[in-house]
């Protein structure tokens, strides 16, 4: 039997938002509204639009896309490129970076400034251990997270807010050496939530379907608005956290760090009890995105290969990966996994962006060579923090924005446009307006 559409639509809205907002994020808008003082508004929608906007165009490019799936996008770059991409981005966002360290920043941020002392193995094992229990019935993720974890989330998250508007710490102060614009669009940029959401369209679909939604065209619908309510509680939470790091603009909060600003501004709102709090945010940020990418990771390698490899025992060797990788340190974790991310951002940017223009071109070929480019522009600016001879990636525009890729992906498109149309496929629609994935025909 089909539940509410309008309930199972703000569950998922609820379950997006959740493992969008993990601990990474939760420090990034407070550290902006710090560094633009009096025009923290301004920097904050510069993040917004690279960090929320990006990724709810992405959740609308994957569903509704000519196939409705992650493939429609990674696809144009070709069949087996684009699996393998896929893939590689799965396992950074899931097992090999971002899963291991909701764990670690759980544990850096909270539980060892409250219980010194307590090993880092016990505490990832409880923690990975809640993660399985959770995540290990595909059915149960979304309605566990959006039922539950993510409305405590949001609870826990306005009454530091509140507080801190009704109380703030000091005056936002202009500040003169930095853009706010351009600071906000580089925090945004480098949360690279763009790459996510491609990724977690996909357990959102299957928690419609199994409500009893099996139209192609109403689950798209749902999930792009799903999208647009994770982006609106995204936007009421972050613009939150900029504005309470406005407030810390001075009083000897400048030499802070990420993480080391969000403790202080929770010790001056509510002393010593709101690190009892803040662990409390650290941890239901962090378990509710280790949930949802641990699900949409066991989720994925289920689905390519065609349910070989069993949902839970996916989701067990998963866990006991990440819990493995947990503990070699946040900072350790950073350095092997981000550059990869770095390298495939802007490729993976540019198929999302395309693909909203493929009535207009029809040819995959403007997308694929835009996306090559992209990559071999980001594989250089990569190469070059390593002691590669490629000092002109500096030069490019836009670079300073560390968005020097823009540039070398317009040429490509263009270059695609020209070469030989490929065939567009599409799978064959049914009656019931689902699509046949088996059975393609040619535009």
């Amino acid at each position: 039997m089909k539940t509410s559409k309008t309930k199972t639509t703000l569950i998922m809205g609820f379950a997006l938002f959740a493992t969008f907002f993990g601990a990474g994020n939760l420090i990034f808008p407070p550290f902006l509204g710090r560094e633009t003082g009096a025009s923290w508004f301004m920097g904050f929608m510069g993040f917004f639009i690279m960090d929320v906007g990006l990724g709810v165009l992405a959740i609308w490019a994957t569903v509704f896309n000519r196939v409705g799936n992650i493939e429609g996008v990674v696809g144009k770059i070709g069949m087996l490129p684009g699996k393998i991409m896929a893939a590689i981005i799965i396992i950074c966002i899931g097992p090999g970076l971002c899963i291991p360290r909701t764990a670690a920043t759980t544990f850096e941020m909270g539980i060892s400034t409250l219980m010194p002392g307590f090993s880092p193995w016990i505490f990832g094992a409880l923690f990975f251990g809640i993660a399985l229990v959770l995540t290990i019935r595909p059915t149960k993720v979304v309605d566990i997270v959006g039922n539950y974890l993510t409305p405590a989330l949001i609870a826990v998250m306005v009454i530091l807010i509140v507080l801190g508007v009704v109380s703030p710490i000091g005056p936002a102060t202009a500040e003169s050496n930095v853009v706010p614009l351009k600071e906000g669009m580089l925090s945004g940029y480098q949360t690279m939530d763009g790459i996510g959401a491609l990724l977690l369209t996909g357990i959102v679909t299957v928690a419609a379907r199994n409500k009893g939604f099996t139209d192609k065209k109403e689950v798209s619908g749902m999930v792009g608005m799903a999208g647009l309510i994770a982006g609106a509680l995204l936007m009421l939470i972050y613009g939150g956290l900029t504005y309470l790091g406005a407030t810390t603009s001075t009083g000897g909060f400048e030499e802070l760090n990420q993480a080391g600003l969000l403790m202080a501004i929770v010790q001056s709102l509510m002393g010593n009890a709101g690190m009892v709090l803040l662990t409390l945010i650290v941890l239901l940020a962090c378990l509710t995105t280790a949930v949802g990418l641990t699900s949409v990771a066991a989720d994925y390698f289920n689905t390519i290969s065609k349910g070989k490899l069993q949902y839970s025992h996916l989701v067990i060797a998963i866990c006991v990966f990440s819990y493995i990788i947990s503990n070699f340190g946040l900072t350790r974790i950073i350095n092997i996994s981000a550059p990869i991310l770095s390298l495939l951002y802007p490729p993976t940017l540019v198929l999302v962006l395309l693909t909203f223009l493929d009535d207009v071109f029809k040819n995959d070929n403007v997308a694929c060579f835009g996306a090559y480019f992209a990559l071999a522009a980001s594989a250089a600016e990569l190469a070059l923090g390593y002691g590669a001879p490629f000092e002109f990636v500096q030069s490019l525009p836009f670079a300073q924005y560390g968005c020097g890729w823009i540039l070398p992906a317009i040429v490509g498109c263009i270059i695609g446009f020209f070469f030989k149309k490929k065939n567009v496929k599409t799978p064959t629609k049914k009656a019931n307006g689902e699509f046949d994935e088996e059975e393609l025909v040619e535009e």
